[in-house]
């Protein structure tokens, strides 16, 4: 079953690809702005210096692309609540739903995918997918 699972799941990534890289192209962020801003949303309190140490790049070049963001108003800075001199950086909603569209999409369930199950299928379907961030959830905690 496992053996049977993991080839359903490749065959159906790559069936998605055209999909994903829709979004992709659609967006007008670099791939490096576009992985900063997956940092931000992730971590909701990410700093500058903190990214450019993650990402290993300067503190200059980091601070570059953060400003990016925050002009196109995906990110925005705002004061840490322990300490006012250090600024938060946190995702903006319409960063939030960037990030969602492009990287959270799940182009193999669209609406266009969904309408072809019968009844029975979106049941189990729906049980196995409440089962799997059930297991995701967990492996956070």
């Amino acid at each position: 079953m496992r053996k049977s699972i993991e080839s359903l799941t490749v065959a159906i990534s790559a069936r998605s690809i055209p999909r994903i890289l829709g979004s992709l192209l659609e967006t007008q962020l670099t791939i490096q702005q576009l992985k900063v801003l997956s940092s931000v949303v992730v971590s909701e309190a990410a700093t500058t210096s903190g990214l450019a140490e993650d990402f290993e790049v300067s503190l200059p070049t980091m601070s570059r692309l953060v400003d990016k963001l925050v002009k196109q108003d995906l990110i925005e800075r705002a004061a840490d609540d322990g300490d006012q001199r250090v600024r938060r950086l946190r995702p903006t909603e319409l960063g939030r739903a960037v990030v969602g569209q492009i990287l959270g999409a799940r182009p193999e369930l669209g609406s266009d995918v969904i309408d072809g199950l019968t009844l029975d299928e979106l049941r189990a379907l729906e049980t196995g997918m409440r089962a799997v961030n059930r297991e995701l959830q967990a492996l956070r905690e």
